[in-house]
């Protein structure tokens, strides 16, 4: 059964988006993954942003923007057409679709290790990015972290 995050649309949202089941990455991630203040604390870095911040916020600007054919990033606007089926993620929608996802399954993770759970949770649904893509991904790095 599908377990929809978005019970009560408001404006600018619809009752198709994804749906708010656990995805098992997310899960033990939460479960196993270190917050930034203890990592930054272990490799000596001073900055109190972790360095997936700025991505992390762009991917939201992304979204706002909509799920665009990216074959020619350079084109004006104008130009480009959005994927068959997409449309946009509008930034209050994907904040109230944040707090559900984080009321539901994160609320226990420090900000903003949360709000990227969150948002990781909102683009595997959405068939924005593979699970497996993505745990692939997360090897390639914490083997380039720590030289494994």
């Amino acid at each position: 059964m599908t377990n929809s995050i978005n019970k009560n649309p408001g404006p600018g949202q619809t009752s198709q988006d994804p749906d708010g089941s656990p995805i098992e990455l997310l899960e033990k991630v939460k479960r196993e993954g270190r917050a930034w203040d203890e990592l930054s604390e272990q490799y000596g870095v001073d900055n109190p942003d972790p360095p997936w911040r700025l991505s992390l916020e762009s991917t939201c600007d992304a979204l706002n923007g909509g799920y665009w054919n990216t074959s020619d990033p350079c084109a004006p606007d104008a130009n480009r057409k959005p994927k068959e089926g997409g449309r946009k993620l509008d930034a209050l929608e994907r904040r109230w679709e944040e707090d559900e996802l984080v009321s539901q399954h994160y609320a226990d993770v420090p900000f903003p290790e949360r709000q990227l759970l969150s948002l990781a949770h909102s683009m595997i649904r959405r068939g924005l990015i593979d699970e497996d893509d993505l745990a692939n991904h997360m090897k390639a790095v914490e083997k380039r972290l720590n030289m494994v």
